[in-house]
């Protein structure tokens, strides 16, 4: 008797574990058929009709667009929204401001090349009242912390305006950065050096850019553009050009590139979010390629890449206290990682060439041509200027001024360099 009942019990176990793995089956299908379902909605919302698509070398596809059906016109904000050219300005007059430059010919950096391109353009052009944007894809998505977060960059804490610093050090990126404070800068250029820095975490990316911002109470506002390595976000360890904004330092709002609705692009030749080469190399060639952005009288953010082609714009509806002016302007270079240098080891990811600044041309990153404009509307070298680095023994800053030419600015570093940077 004793026996039978042990073996009803095991029955009953066997049974019960069987129902247990059936249910959890059943979940875990309906689980994944439900992100597969979201993934789709996504991707749907992401990638617009195109009217040509690209097959790029690099394994991108480049979408050609209509102008109107880009993602920016799925904000709330935008959806009545008319692209401020033509109806607003008389093209290209009005457009003018965008197209000054100021380089010197007695810069510190000298023999570097701006025939800088994107890979995708060997491959086809886009068609005009077309827009290139670069595809998404599911692993795309799949390699997200979430699909809301899809194109987010981390979090970061307010600067305090007043110090030119963050109100703490928790947040888990690495600045090395010229910075200059003001009340009324209304643009902003460099010549950014171009190289192909090594990202070693999966999570970790590496920048060198510029940021226009305005503090918004405990937040900020910032309208950002340079190149970047981001293999979470693209997939690859190329150098990738790319653009980013935000209204509450990160928190919920703005994104890079065209991965959620805000920065209206115009430009059919210029990519956001795709390969930019060739790269600079020591004892070699340096390459760099211009990047300014202006505001205009109605609020919007301009980018422009190469001194003459403008990319598009951040409307005024999307950026909050940066609708008047911005506050501070920073040059320079950003590494993000999970592994912080309080809990060593350091991450080994390079900012810049992955030299330190003290290396100079041909061997540190650098950015000449850096160049502010206010409210006299005149493009010029900033007045009062400071160097920062988060961890100066890992990534650090430069400023070299000599009498009679013009400044130019170092940054970067290799990241982990036992014992200085454990």
């Amino acid at each position: 008797m004793g026996k039978c009942k042990v073996a009803i019990l095991l029955l009953w176990v066997f049974f019960a574990l069987c129902t247990t793995i059936l249910e959890l089956k059943v979940e875990a299908r309906a689980a994944s058929s439900f992100l597969e379902k979201e993934i789709e909605a996504k991707l749907k919302l992401l990638n617009k009709p195109a009217v040509k698509s690209i097959k790029s070398e690099d394994g991108d596809i480049i979408d050609c667009i209509n102008i109107y059906k880009q993602p920016a016109f799925d904000h709330p904000a935008l959806i009545n929204h008319t692209i401020q050219v033509g109806k607003f300005y008389d093209t290209p007059n009005n457009l003018n401001f965008l197209l000054e430059s100021q380089s010197s010919s007695t810069r510190g950096a000298t023999n570097a090349s701006t025939d800088v391109f994107q890979t995708w353009q060997k491959s086809g052009s886009c068609p005009k009242e077309t827009v290139p944007i670069r595809r998404i894809r599911k692993e795309d998505l799949l390699r997200a912390v979430s699909l809301n977060r899809f194109g987010q960059k981390p979090p970061e804490p307010s600067v305090n305006s007043a110090t030119n610093t963050k109100l703490n050090f928790s947040n888990l990126d690495y600045d090395a950065h010229l910075a200059t404070l003001g009340f009324n800068f209304i643009g902003a250029q460099a010549n950014i050096n171009v190289w192909n820095p090594n990202v070693e975490q999966p999570e970790d990316f590496t920048t060198a850019q510029m940021w226009l911002k305005a503090n918004n109470g405990e937040n900020f506002a910032s309208v950002e553009a340079g190149w970047m390595v981001n293999p979470k976000l693209y997939g690859d360890h190329n150098s990738r050009l790319f653009a980013a904004w935000t209204i509450n330092s990160y928190h919920t709002t703005g994104c890079f590139d065209l991965t959620c609705q805000g920065f209206v692009q115009i430009a059919s030749e210029i990519a956001l979010g795709s390969t930019v080469g060739p790269y600079s190399s020591q004892f070699n060639q340096q390459y760099e390629i211009n990047v300014g952005i202006f505001w205009d009288r109605n609020g919007n953010w301009w980018l422009r890449m190469k001194d003459k082609i403008i990319v598009g714009y951040w409307p005024a509806a999307i950026v909050g206290n940066l609708q008047h002016s911005a506050t501070l302007v920073q040059w320079g270079g950003q590494v993000f990682s999970y592994n912080v240098k309080t809990t060593p080891p350091h991450t080994g990811t390079q900012m810049g060439s992955g030299e330190a600044a003290s290396g100079r041309f041909g061997f540190a990153c650098y950015m000449t041509n850096v160049r502010i404009k206010d409210y006299s509307e005149t493009l010029k070298y900033p007045q009062f200027v400071s160097t920062y680095a988060a961890e100066p023994y890992c990534y650090s800053a430069l400023n070299d001024v000599q009498y009679g030419k013009d400044p130019v600015f170092f940054f970067g570093g290799p990241g982990r360099r036992p014992p200085y940077c454990p």
